[in-house]
């Protein structure tokens, strides 16, 4: 993941955020049960640069959270008379309720930096949070007439 240091506008007009300084003999994660997931990154092990500095952190050293999941589906076919069949079927999304973080505050000035402030499924809003990836257990149950 990207920290976000100083704010910049470049001779163009754009604007973009710089790296911070890395703190030497800081460690860059805090671990523990008082945090989301069991770690947080150190606000201590950063700083702004001074000026219009670049910053002494490498882009993207700094890692979020891994996602675990375990998706699930059964289906049985019951024959009931010549031609005619029922299907059902069964899926299990997240099976086992594993949690999955997801956004991290990236700015060093807001008080949540470096903790996870949503789920997975909610840091990825391409569909409904239900069937993200990194959502909390989800089940369906279908039955079909076939004929």
């Amino acid at each position: 993941m990207t920290l976000y240091g100083n704010y910049f506008t470049d001779p163009t007009g754009d604007t973009y955020y710089g790296n911070l300084n890395l703190v030497s003999n800081e460690p860059v994660y805090l671990y523990g049960s008082v945090y989301p997931g069991g770690r947080a990154i150190n606000p201590a092990a950063f700083s702004y640069p001074v000026g219009s500095g670049v910053g002494t952190a490498p882009r993207n050293f700094v890692r979020g959270f891994g996602a675990e999941q375990m998706n699930l589906a059964a289906q049985r076919q019951i024959p009931l008379h010549d031609r005619l069949n029922l299907k059902f079927r069964a899926e299990a999304f997240n099976l086992f309720n594993h949690p999955n973080f997801g956004y991290i505050d990236p700015y060093l000035t807001q008080a949540q930096f470096g903790l996870a402030t949503e789920m997975l499924n909610e840091s990825l809003t391409t569909m409904s949070s239900l069937y993200q990836q990194g959502g909390p257990r989800s089940m369906q149950f279908s039955l079909k007439l076939a004929f």
